[in-house]
């Protein structure tokens, strides 16, 4: 299955066989099977786990009397390890019964797409989708032949697309060419508890993490450089620190939350690290964004997400001018990012200890960070369960 996932990924020729005759095979089958208005179904990331705002969503209409009646499906690469709680269903992705179930399902509910790189959906089938945060780096139509990131011949489905901002419905709304008409502007639902979590949640956080009252808690969260791959053609992330001259400049007053992005192979030694703590596999991002002081990330949509809370920021860009001609972006960071870019460590952690206790005027950035971009938050797994409930009607 990684082998078959990968050339589909990568070679071009490959992918449009696969795209016409599997496309055109499931349209045809579709003709024989009646959607069902009462069935819902969910996926997150393609079906790789239960997270982000699909699950907020869920979690929200499971308890909403509205929905009583009808059937709710989660699909997973690998069902059995992913837990949902209540009354939801589970099958397994890229499956024959998945194909059937997206088939009859009247709605879905993503934060990416549900087809899988194919064009089979009903036109009385509403795509819901939330995406999966703010754009940096260019995609959809906007990414170039010469770009190494994935391209479908399918744009992204949305009949409804939730958006932060209006910078969100401007890129995508092009990149993706989705109707100005469709977007709402209600921030994303896996949002919702970075502005309603009480002081004890987050104890509670962090004593699951093992981390005590008085360290302060940095989350490094970088993401994945599709133009680094290893022997087998898996993205690797090769970060030039020391780890020893983290913890000589950091002492004993911090603790690293080290985050890769799902796409990263774990290349960095951190078992048993005193510093460090890996918690790249830890279901809950936002559980970490919670607890954590302050957050270090490179060209990753977090930054639009953490802005939320109005804690500082740093830009940890080792890469910035390979990864800007390679990946390409939209805004110049430089600019809008309400903080420097580090190029090298030894700058990023003098900040950091400098900025120690004394961060008011840093958040005061921040905040004009998020206005600008993050306008609406807070409520929006509520209201993403009204406007699904106000289409079928």
């Amino acid at each position: 299955m990684k082998r078959l996932s990968y050339l589909l990924k990568s070679s071009k020729a490959f992918y449009t066989i696969y795209f016409y005759v599997v496309s055109g095979l499931l349209r045809f089958l579709g003709l024989f099977i009646c959607v069902d208005n009462k069935l819902i179904l969910f996926n997150s990331f393609g079906g790789k786990k239960y997270d982000d705002s699909p699950k907020a969503i869920y979690e929200k209409m499971i308890v909403d009397k509205r929905f009583d009646s009808y059937t709710l499906i989660w699909a997973f690469q690998d069902p059995a390890k992913c837990e949902v709680p209540g009354r939801a269903k589970k099958i397994k992705s890229d499956s024959i019964k998945y194909f059937v179930t997206a088939l009859r399902a009247r709605v879905w509910i993503t934060n990416s797409s549900m087809e899988r790189g194919l064009n089979f959906k009903k036109k009385k089938t509403l795509c819901f989708n939330t995406w999966h945060g703010t754009a940096i780096k260019v995609m959809g139509k906007d990414v170039t032949d010469d770009n190494k990131s994935f391209k479908s011949k399918v744009l992204v489905r949305a009949d409804i697309m939730l958006a932060q901002g209006q910078y969100d419905v401007d890129v995508f709304s092009r990149a993706f060419a989705i109707p100005l008409s469709s977007f709402r502007i209600t921030g994303l639902p896996r949002n919702d508890n970075l502005v309603n979590y009480t002081k004890y949640e987050a104890d509670a956080i962090r004593k699951k993490l093992g981390i005590r009252n008085e360290k302060r808690i940095l989350l490094y969260a970088p993401t994945f450089r599709e133009f680094t791959q290893g022997n087998s053609h898996e993205v690797i992330l090769n970060i030039p620190i020391n780890l020893d001259y983290w913890q000589d400049q950091l002492g004993d007053k911090y603790v690293v939350l080290f985050r890769a992005h799902y796409e990263v192979a774990k290349y960095m030694k951190l078992d048993d690290h005193p510093l460090f703590i890996d918690v790249s596999s830890y279901p809950n991002l936002n559980d970490l964004m919670i607890v954590s002081d302050a957050l270090i990330s490179d060209y990753s949509s977090i930054y639009f997400d953490y802005s939320i809370m109005h804690k500082p920021m740093y830009c940890f860009a080792y890469d910035y001018e390979e990864y800007t001609a390679k990946r390409g972006m939209y805004i110049d960071l430089s600019k809008e990012l309400p903080c420097r870019i580090h190029l090298n460590e030894n700058t990023l952690l003098e900040e950091v200890c400098n900025n120690a206790g004394g961060e008011k005027a840093v958040c005061k950035k921040i905040l004009s960070f998020q206005e600008k971009y993050v306008c609406a938050y807070g409520k929006a797994s509520e209201k993403s369960c009204d406007l699904i409930f106000e289409a079928l009607r």
